[in-house]
């Protein structure tokens, strides 16, 4: 399988499909079939489901699910609730880096849950994470 990030064909990254849903279930119709297994040499579009950053390479895991293609859904890392992460959700993706050394982790939240963790005295970072993205 080859794969093309568009935007990021240089940047040396590594990617898997997750397919792990395809094998635990049934499907109820041919179109649902070829979404789930296309045949070889198809060109198909997927969503990134989770990038980690932790040790080089960048690994990105790719999802080619019917569902998360119109509506990419995850868990809160603080509340554990759904959050949907495409265009037009709730879902914030935090990025944690060190001063002192490589590697990141990301965190997936709600605007709200992180509002709800940033000290009552720095009112300005908790209206910004209620608000960063959203177009006014």
């Amino acid at each position: 399988m080859t794969v093309e990030i568009v935007g990021y064909e240089n940047a040396g990254l590594t990617a898997s499909v997750d397919m792990i849903q395809q094998f635990s279930r049934t499907t109820s119709s041919y179109d649902e079939l070829l979404g789930l297994f296309p045949p070889t040499g198809s060109q198909i579009d997927a969503v990134i489901e989770q990038i980690s950053r932790w040790h080089p390479p960048v690994s990105v895991r790719l999802s080619i699910r019917p569902a998360d293609l119109e509506s990419l859904v995850w868990s809160c890392d603080f509340c554990g609730e759904p959050i949907e992460l495409s265009p037009g959700g709730d879902a914030l993706v935090l990025d944690s880096r060190s001063n002192d050394g490589p590697g990141s982790h990301t965190l997936i939240s709600h605007r709200r849950c992180l509002a709800e963790r940033i000290h009552p005295e720095n009112g300005g970072e908790r209206a910004r994470a209620l608000t960063v993205g959203k177009a006014h």
